[in-house]
């Protein structure tokens, strides 16, 4: 017999299921698992914050396709990381939270931080359990892992008493998630090529989670072996290059009208991956659930959500990146002439990036458009949420997968620790983080974890010294009446070097060149602080704007 406590069987079920990075906010309710970690040859990455040690793992997902893993202690501990687990619900990002709980023969007592999670985070996560049996641990983990990958993807929370993780157990490991192998045959991939090639005008629009760089690459060559314009979904940027010809922009929060009216204009949209919801929709008023006017085909992993919402005319229960690998290897057959169609949507979108002026001596949008021009093809931008964002998404031309990480949430915070994950992963790759003041600060605590595993990130602070979201839409509501959106601001630069990082601040749109490369050449995580007009609330829109709009 070969006894093993509970944290050494669940750390060697890990290895078993290829993870080699945890992120963690360490607590006592599970050190029989930091025991197992221990020369376990799994890198524990140990946050500052249970909300950002979760977006991490969020992140890491994003980039490696396969489950992120985060540790963290009962009570307030899970309360806090509950933020990230819904970006991954949301993102339909597969993800793991281990959370540590009490003693289960003191259960229903009010224990020291004692929480149902069953209960807590049923509506929020794909799967919540608690594990009752140490001999059970490796069902509970196989089952985790093959609920957050399959269908649509999603977060799963397994809660873990510390009676059971420090109790001995022989127990046999469990094997890897078994692969699922690709299901698309050839006979609904001519369907799906037929209904498409019979449309005058056929938009496709990409999107939802687990994407990777081949399927970038091959979503841009299907459009181009068809003449297709491709749009994406909010915060999907990245699914193929924007400099691609065939571009058409993205589905976002504020939209180009032009592209706006293109989705309404479409006779036939092929949607591959997205779940296609109000966003991407214009809140269902560009595309009617009840009578949307066109035709769809929908792609989809999950059978759950094919007809969800919209009735596809076509619909196939498959991972897009499967269904886009097949197709990008077929010829185009006979088909109304698309050339105008597409060239048109492509040419909407290069006006849509031309940038607009702001007021102000730093113009958010010529920094942006310059850092677009300026970034090599390897980049990756992460960002959070807030008004600073609406400039990146409209002046940022993404590249392919995985050039962007964001959350489509809208959950502040993000793209800090998001930034971190991407450096751990791919050290080798530029990665540049754009958070808004207010964005910032949930999470700038993350800034010695950067400092501690060298993660050297570049951070461009948008300081307007305020909410400047919730600022437009005050100004639209209640114009004039400023209550309760003001910030008081740290000096960014200082807080950087504080923490050992590299910090700048930048005055003026000429100065940001010169402090870019001073923060990139540095070695050390880096803030830029841009000092902006709170006169400019998002893209062409001021306060004097706003206010005119609610009038």
């Amino acid at each position: 017999m070969v006894q093993r406590h509970g944290g050494q069987i669940l750390v060697d079920q890990l290895k078993a299921q290829g993870v080699t990075r945890v992120f963690s906010v360490p607590g006592e309710s599970f050190l029989a698992a930091l025991d197992g970690l221990y020369e376990s040859g799994i890198t524990n990455i140990v946050c500052r914050h249970e909300g950002g040690a979760c977006m991490m793992a969020e992140a890491h997902a994003k980039l490696t396709g396969k489950p992120g893993v985060v540790f963290v202690t009962r009570g307030p501990g899970a309360s806090n990381a509950s933020s990230g687990i819904h970006v991954a619900r949301q993102d339909s990002t597969p993800l793991i939270m281990f959370v540590g709980q009490i003693d289960n023969r003191h259960r229903d007592r009010e224990a020291f931080q004692e929480v149902n999670y069953r209960e807590f985070f049923k509506p929020i996560a794909k799967w919540a359990a608690e594990v009752d049996h140490t001999e059970r641990l490796p069902e509970y983990i196989s089952r985790a892992f093959h609920q957050a990958s399959s269908g649509r993807p999603g977060p799963v929370v397994l809660a873990l008493p510390e009676n059971i993780l420090s109790a001995q157990a022989d127990v046999p490991d469990m094997p890897a998630v078994a692969p699922t192998p690709p299901s698309v045959c050839s006979e609904q991939l001519d369907a799906v090529q037929d209904m498409l090639c019979k449309a005058k005008r056929p938009l496709v629009i990409a999107g939802g989670s687990v994407w990777s760089a081949d399927t970038a690459q091959a979503l841009g060559q299907f459009a181009e072996n068809f003449g297709l314009p491709v749009c994406v979904t909010f915060r999907r940027m990245d699914r193929i290059d924007n400099r691609h010809p065939n571009y058409a922009g993205d589905l976002a929060v504020g939209m180009n009208p032009k592209l706006a009216q293109r989705v309404r204009d479409a006779d036939c949209l092929l949607v591959l991956g997205s779940r296609l919801g109000d966003i991407a929709t214009g809140g269902y008023e560009l595309l009617d659930p009840a009578n949307p006017g066109k035709t769809i085909i929908h792609i989809h992993p999950d059978p759950d959500e094919l007809g969800r919402v919209f009735r596809p005319d076509l619909a196939l229960a498959a991972p897009a990146v499967d269904v886009i690998a097949k197709l990008s290897q077929r010829k185009a057959p006979d088909h109304p002439d698309w050339a105008e169609w597409t060239r048109a949507a492509h040419d909407d979108y290069l006006a849509w990036v031309t940038p607009l002026e702001t007021p102000g001596a730093v113009k958010l949008e010529q920094v942006i458009h310059q850092l677009s021009d300026m970034l090599p093809d390897n980049a990756i931008v992460t960002n959070g949420a807030g008004n600073y964002a609406a400039f990146l998404h409209r002046y940022l031309r993404a590249r392919a997968f995985p050039g962007h990480l964001a959350p489509t949430s809208g959950s502040m915070g993000y793209g800090f620790p998001a930034a971190i994950s991407a450096k751990l992963e791919h050290p080798d790759r530029p990665v540049i983080c754009f958070a808004g003041d207010g964005c910032f600060q949930m999470t700038l605590n993350e800034m010695s974890t950067a400092r501690q595993y060298g993660a050297n990130i570049v951070v461009i602070v948008c300081n307007n010294g305020q909410y400047g979201t919730i600022r437009m839409h005050q100004e639209k509501t209640y114009p004039g009446r400023i209550s309760g959106t003001q910030m008081f601001n740290p000096d960014y630069a200082a807080l950087a070097r504080a923490y050992g990082g590299h910090g700048e601040r930048v005055e003026r749109t000429e100065d940001f060149a010169a402090a870019y490369k001073r923060a990139t050449d540095a070695g050390l995580p880096a803030v830029i602080e841009l000092v902006l007009d709170p006169d400019a609330l998002s893209p062409g829109l001021t306060v004097a704007g706003a206010r005119a709009l609610a009038k």
